[in-house]
């Protein structure tokens, strides 16, 4: 049978699972899952995304492609972007460039830029909390790991928080033309590109 690849526009406060959570007191609440939107079987997503976040998740049935994309030594790109407290100066974009230091661990370096204006994006369900003192910008950030809850603990770190965090695109994959909820096939041209980031490649040491 041949492998399945989707894409999918995680909505908020979805978990990146088909399943409800074992560690659960019962009774308890029922989340919103994966299984709630994607009737594919056997398919798994690639990664994942804090129930908090939103954006493009890849799914698939190819073990070999997940391992290649979530191994952090491959290094393969993956962009977001942040909604943020405040508007970070110069010297807090060069933080999040250079790496910064969480428990111990320096991330890797990030490219980051403020974007000019508010991206397009549909509208947060429920909108993040709006305070009329506080000022807010939208940040473009890409990572090449994907460590828990790593772009929220890196802004944090140089002292502005995130409110608002979506994944636009995992390497050439881009979240265009997608809706929250809404999943699609990936185009033979997207095949194409996959292929190339197969296990055939070499990471970098």
């Amino acid at each position: 049978m041949p492998h399945r690849y989707l894409l999918f526009y995680k909505p908020y406060d979805v978990l990146t699972q088909f399943g409800q959570p074992s560690e659960l007191p019962d009774p308890a609440p029922a989340y919103r899952t994966l299984k709630d939107y994607i009737p594919v079987p056997r398919v798994y997503p690639v990664g994942r995304l804090d129930r908090d976040s939103e954006g493009l998740l890849l799914l698939t049935s190819d073990g070999r492609l997940q391992h290649v994309l979530t191994n952090p030594r491959f290094q393969h790109p993956r962009t977001y972007w942040v909604q943020v407290e405040r508007s970070p100066d110069e010297a807090a974009l060069q933080q999040l460039r250079q790496g910064v230091v969480i428990q111990n661990y320096r991330t890797r370096p990030a490219k980051a830029r403020i974007l000019s204006q508010e991206p397009e994006l549909p509208p947060r369900d429920p909108p993040i909390r709006f305070r009329k003192t506080v000022p807010t910008a939208w940040l473009e950030l890409t990572l090449t790991e994907g460590r828990n809850r790593q772009v929220r603990r890196m802004t944090a770190a140089v002292g502005f928080p995130t409110l608002r965090l979506v994944r636009v695109a995992i390497a050439h994959l881009r979240l265009d033309g997608l809706q929250p909820g809404q999943w699609r096939d990936l185009t033979p041209d997207e095949l194409a590109e996959l292929a190339r980031l197969s296990p055939r490649s070499r990471p970098r040491p």
